[in-house]
């Protein structure tokens, strides 16, 4: 099989373009053929100079790359920006996220770790029905700490210099009734402002079946995992 060069290709694709123009040029043209000789001739010469300046030019390559890289140059930076966006998004986020999940088991008596054993002076259990004796609405008791429990700045708001010794008192997590309408869903409240209510089993509020399964005439019975943690309530 005879051998192809870049020459001889590009004359083969000139002769096999040859007749599809005549044929148009014949369509437009009318035909006289001195005339579609002449059209042909300058068809030629046009796509040729076209083809030349647009192929076979090493400036307008050199354009054509500068293009090229320029718009691969424009992606990338895009690129990089929304990558480096997402990192610092989500990985700020993650650290809230971390950041949240270091305060919910420190503070406000959602530490995980097993209250064993049970102090004396802790007077009230998970589980038991509560009234707040100042603003009058109703709660579970979820979890307790033995003193306070929380961020500084939590403390200084909460008990001002005359209330200090109630940050030694112990403190009890309370998922308020909605049926109260007051609004806080939750509480993190001292001993002393709290009483027991026997035989009231209806406490309304969306996480109760996350800490209780049941109802047992005086308090809420504790799901496995929280019984861990407070074995002897």
């Amino acid at each position: 099989m005879p051998h192809i060069n870049a020459a001889a290709a590009l004359q083969i694709c000139m002769l096999l373009s040859a007749l599809p123009a005549q044929y148009f040029i014949s369509q437009w043209y009318g035909t006289d053929s001195a005339q579609r000789i002449v059209i042909t001739e300058r068809l030629i010469i046009a796509s040729w100079s076209s083809f030349t300046k647009s192929y076979l030019n090493l400036d307008a390559w050199a354009d054509c790359l500068k293009l090229w890289l320029s718009k691969t140059r424009t992606c990338l930076n895009v690129g990089l920006l929304i990558f480096h966006f997402r990192n610092w998004y989500y990985g700020e986020k993650k650290t809230k996220i971390g950041d949240n999940e270091a305060e919910t088991h420190s503070y406000f008596a959602e530490s995980t770790h097993v209250r064993s054993p049970k102090p004396e002076y802790i007077q009230f259990s998970v589980g038991q029905v509560i009234v707040h004796k100042r603003f009058g609405y109703s709660g579970v008791i979820v979890g307790w700490d033995v003193n306070a429990n929380a961020p500084e700045e939590w403390l200084q708001h909460k008990y001002p210099p005359a209330k200090q010794d109630l940050k030694d008192t112990p403190h009890y997590r309370i998922l308020i009734n909605k049926a109260n309408g007051f609004g806080k869903s939750m509480a993190y409240i001292p001993e002393e402002e709290i009483t027991i209510i026997m035989g009231l089993e209806v406490v309304h509020h969306p996480d109760m079946k996350a800490y209780f399964s049941g109802y047992d005439g005086s308090k809420y019975i504790m799901q496995p995992w929280l019984k861990k943690i407070y074995p002897h309530d």
